[in-house]
């Protein structure tokens, strides 16, 4: 036995294990294997896979491999408890998800050590982090549905959610995505990932004691197979899913036209950027919390540390000094720092990375390699001097590797950082404020913590830009993807959006009965530029004759208008006083040329005078509405647990594509166009195919307004192909779409190679009412 003397001048630890008698006492009395959680009860197990620790490789548990029959029973029982639920009261659907969070604080303990023998991660995490967090989202959205009558008006529920989370953080992430779907009056079938899917077991029956109604909440264990089935379930009115890239890729183009609502937390490769007047040693702890926490198996770890180069070599000898006290090993030891890796197929892959980091001549440094005999565990490491083009800087390890380089400025630190294509999280130290500002503002992430890391909180939005994904969860953010409004008409789109045959007359320009002095050109970079091809189409109005020719645009004209988007970026950097004094300044001159306007309309559309007179009158209230919005359609500071600020920023998603309907073609071009300027994007539109003189009308418009160049692109001709082009343009960053439901799907689909977010309109918009904050929302991040 130690000596008290001994301990005081060795300061070792000893151990300190976490009793799981309790959880394996329950997990006892369930050895024949747990069915799915369907309708309010658990069903027949079947078709049973184990469930290992992966801290010894014991089988602790076995579950249902979820069939399509499955997932068909829990759909079904899910859109049988909807109508009921959604009608509760926001009062009354607060009081079950107040009774939820009691329930996990009453169970915190058992809910701890449960997680930790089915993840992996240290009981410290799992007891002091996790649970506490899954109880607080259950509270704060407790108070979102209490408060929807006055904070959302004139939305209702998205419907029967269908959400797919990771192993990482199994019972959190079940909260981030259960709470608010139930506080909005949705109901839920959650698929847990087959590693760990005891903790989101044990939350069924905290359903049961709390008396949710049978239907609201159903679970379906299983591999991805289940998964997918539930992703393409057509009786899904949205998806929700955590996890890696690759998935979340196929899942938007599993779900493209389907008309399913879609967010997606994907991977990361966060940078961790250390100035050189930072405090070196609180970075240095940040580092641990970044990437060794639950053994960096966390999508925002900060596995890139980007060090100033005067200040590297100092850092990296504490790093190395504190590396060597930490602990590897049990995870149910309160004394353990690091657990084990998830499962033994993950820990291969990390092996699999770091043999290829070697053969590249990577420095690969660990304080100590001795692990435990049995389970998955692999050691912190440090690998300095990595290249940008290294595949350990650029690949998601998802482990406990830290890859390191230096920079010499900060405009050099940046580029580094955002030198990915994830754009998840990130973390600036710093004591310079304004260094600090600078630098959080033009890293390309969802959230970035200025001297601190991995703070997580319900009232506070999380999710990525890029290849991270779209869409966010917490806060108002997050709560508002479980609320829809309502502002179609409800019938579809049909055969009135173009088809390429649909183009009346196509000829190259200058040819036919049409003068070429006739032809509206395109208009890119501020600048009328004739199409690529020298082609045109003629336009005709409801009596079949032509009224003009317009550009008929191609793929190259969309990468030339993409390209002067992206040049005017610094359009989003102006204040949004300047951008609402553009806006102003477009309506005034819109106003003063409306007879000329309406009387276009007329011609083109076949409109009564007076119904033309009223689309030109609606388009300039809508477009003085929208630079009314445009300084005030602000971020906000949250109120989260933590002693830190929470800035919530809208940001604009940079370069978006918009593709116009033919109905009211210069009042669907302005609602469309209009929120996204105004919140500082730059635009490449695709009007009306039917009708584009409204469009190449109103750039006229735009060059008497002080648009700077490149803000709004217009590229007219078929729309559907267009669109397509657009969805697939990795420099376009949010595709809106308006249209028939094949041109819909097809740019939902095209839109994964670089997973950019979408909005699909494939029902007639009641367009003299199409204004708000949920376009507003849409064009920003």
């Amino acid at each position: 036995m130690a000596l008290v003397k001994d301990i005081l001048r060795t300061m070792d630890y000893g151990p300190s294990p976490e009793s799981s008698d309790a959880v394996r006492a329950w997990l006892a009395t369930r050895e024949a294997g747990f069915g799915c959680f369907i309708g309010g009860r658990f069903t027949p197990a079947h078709d049973l896979f184990d469930v290992f620790d992966p801290a010894t490789g014991a089988r602790i548990g076995r579950a249902t491999q979820g069939s399509a029959a499955d997932v068909d029973a829990a759909v079904a029982a899910a859109r049988k408890a909807l109508p009921r639920w959604a009608a509760l009261s926001g009062h009354e659907r607060a009081r079950f998800l107040y009774a939820l969070a009691r329930h996990v604080q009453k169970r915190e303990r058992f809910l701890a050590v449960l997680e930790t023998i089915d993840n992996g991660k240290p009981i410290r995490e799992s007891r002091d982090i996790d649970v506490p967090l899954v109880a607080r989202h259950f509270y704060h959205h407790a108070g979102w549905a209490a408060l929807i009558d006055s904070e959302f008006p004139g939305t209702k529920p998205v419907g029967v959610c269908g959400q797919i989370i990771p192993w990482n953080f199994p019972l959190l992430m079940l909260a981030w995505k259960i709470a608010p779907a139930l506080a909005a009056g949705c109901t839920v079938v959650l698929k847990p990932a087959e590693y760990t899917p005891l903790t989101a077991l044990a939350f069924a029956e905290i359903c049961i004691e709390a008396g949710l109604p049978a239907g609201v909440v159903n679970i379906v264990t299983g591999d991805g197979d289940a998964g997918a089935a539930l992703a393409a379930h057509e009786g899904v009115d949205k998806v929700a899913f955590t996890g890696s890239t690759e998935v979340g890729r196929a899942i938007r183009k599993a779900t493209a036209g389907t008309g399913k609502a879609l967010t997606l937390e994907l991977g990361g490769k966060s940078p961790f950027v250390v100035f050189d007047d930072a405090d070196l040693d609180s970075a240095v702890e940040g580092v641990v919390d970044a990437i060794w926490f639950n053994q960096g198996q966390v999508c925002c770890a900060g596995s890139r540390l980007l060090a100033a180069e005067g200040i590297a070599e100092a850092l990296h000898a504490r790093l190395r000094a504190r590396m060597a006290k930490l602990r590897v090993g049990d995870p149910l030891d309160k004394s353990t720092d690091v657990g084990a890796i998830v499962a033994p197929v993950q820990l291969e892959r990390i092996e699999r990375l770091m043999r290829a980091g070697a053969e590249e001549g990577l420095a690969i440094w660990r304080a100590d390699e001795r692990l435990p005999a049995k389970g998955s565990f692999y050691p912190p490491t440090l690998v300095t001097g990595v290249e940008p083009a290294s595949i350990l800087m650029r690949e998601e390890i998802f482990g406990p590797v830290l890859v390191t380089t230096t920079f010499r400025t900060p405009d050099e630190a940046v580029a580094l950082a955002n030198n990915t294509r994830y754009g998840l999280a990130a973390s600036v130290w710093t004591e310079n404020v304004n260094r600090a500002l600078d630098v959080a503002a033009r890293i390309k992430a969802g959230v970035v913590w200025i001297n601190a890391t991995n703070l997580f909180d319900a009232a506070s939005g999380f999710g990525g830009y890029r290849e991270s994904g779209f869409g966010r969860e917490g806060g108002r953010e997050g709560f508002c993807a479980y609320r829809v409004a309502d502002v179609a008409g409800g019938k579809p789109y049909g055969a009135k959006t173009s088809a390429p045959s649909a183009l009346p007359g196509a000829t190259p320009a200058g040819e036919g009965g049409i003068g070429i002095d006739r032809t509206a050109k395109l208009y890119v970079g501020g600048k009328q530029a004739r199409p690529d091809s020298g082609a045109s189409y003629a336009v005709l109005d409801p009596r079949g004759r032509a009224v003009g020719l317009a550009g008929l645009g191609s793929r190259k004209d969309i990468r030339n208008a993409v390209e002067a988007a992206a040049k005017a970026s610094s359009w989003a950097a102006a204040t949004a006083h300047t951008r609402a004094q553009v806006l102003y300044y477009v309506a005034e001159n819109l106003a003063a040329r409306a007879d000329e306007f309406a009387n276009r309309l007329s011609a083109m559309t076949g409109a009564a005078p007076r119904a033309a007179a009223a689309e030109v009158d609606a388009s300039i209230r809508r477009a003085f509405f929208y630079a009314g919005f445009a300084d005030k359609y602000d971020g906000a500071v949250h109120a989260t647990r933590s002693k830190f600020v929470t800035l919530a920023m809208n940001e604009p998603w940079g370069v978006m594509g918009i593709v116009c309907p033919d109905e009211a073609p210069l009042l669907a071009l302005v609602s469309l166009v209009m929120p996204a300027v105004a919140m500082g994007n730059c635009v490449v539109a695709v009007p009306s195919t039917r009708h584009p003189f409204a469009a190449t009308d109103f750039y006229s418009v735009l060059d008497t307004s002080d648009v700077p160049g490149g803000v709004v692109n217009i590229v007219t001709g078929e729309a559907n192909a267009l669109a397509l082009t657009l969805a697939e343009h990795d420099g376009v960053d949010a595709v809106w779409y308006v249209g028939d439901p094949a041109g819909a799907a097809k740019v939902e689909a095209a839109s994964a190679g670089n997973l950019k977010a979408t909005w699909t309109q494939a029902t007639l918009v009641d367009w003299p009412r199409a204004e708000g904050r949920p376009f507003l929302r849409r064009a920003t991040q």
